[in-house]
């Protein structure tokens, strides 16, 4: 039973999730944490950070992790993962053969360029999401976040600014495991 019920609610996030990983932040917490109960906001908040160490977008890792967790065995893992694909993959082919006939159509650039202030919201919603006292350690960490912001819309080389500001978290924070 419990496999059925990860495989349905990565199906809905694999669905419904639209913007990326930081846009499904949200929609991913309220199923697995809010909703089903499978782990804590503290794990989610976890999960979530090492999603975003390792290779590959956040929803797929922070699928392959949750299903490890919630069934204890790979198998788990292997089915919310392509739960999680399964319907992007689907919809993008779908999208795909459908785009080619209208590209040029100026109701579609109109509709394509709508959508972007909706994903920045989405996104903003998925950090302020994770501002609270369990989750969030100090001030300083919003600095460290508006000062990354800054650099990279001065033109400043993101990978430089990751090491940056993953040097001051450590300077502040020390090293968590």
């Amino acid at each position: 039973m419990i496999y059925w019920q990860l495989f349905l609610s990565y199906l809905k996030i694999g669905f419904f999730g639209f913007g990326g990983g930081y846009a499904m932040i949200s929609l991913i917490s309220n199923e697995i944490v809010t909703q089903r109960g499978w782990i804590t906001e503290a794990q989610f908040a976890d999960i979530v950070a090492v999603s975003q160490m390792t290779p590959g977008p956040i929803a797929i890792n922070c699928a392959t992790y949750v299903g490890y967790t919630v069934t204890g065995n790979v198998w788990g893992s292997l089915l919310a993962t392509i739960a999680c694909c399964l319907p992007p993959m689907t919809i993008m082919l779908a999208l795909v053969i459908f785009y080619r006939s209208v590209k040029d159509n100026r109701y579609m650039r109109g509709a394509l360029n709508w959508m972007r202030p909706v994903l920045v919201g989405m996104i903003a919603a998925a950090a302020i999401m994770f501002i609270n006292r369990e989750t969030f350690f100090h001030w300083s960490s919003v600095i460290i976040c508006l000062a990354s912001f800054y650099a990279v819309w001065k033109k400043v080389n993101p990978i430089y600014v990751m090491f940056a500001a993953a040097g001051v978290g450590i300077l502040l924070y020390g090293v968590v495991m």
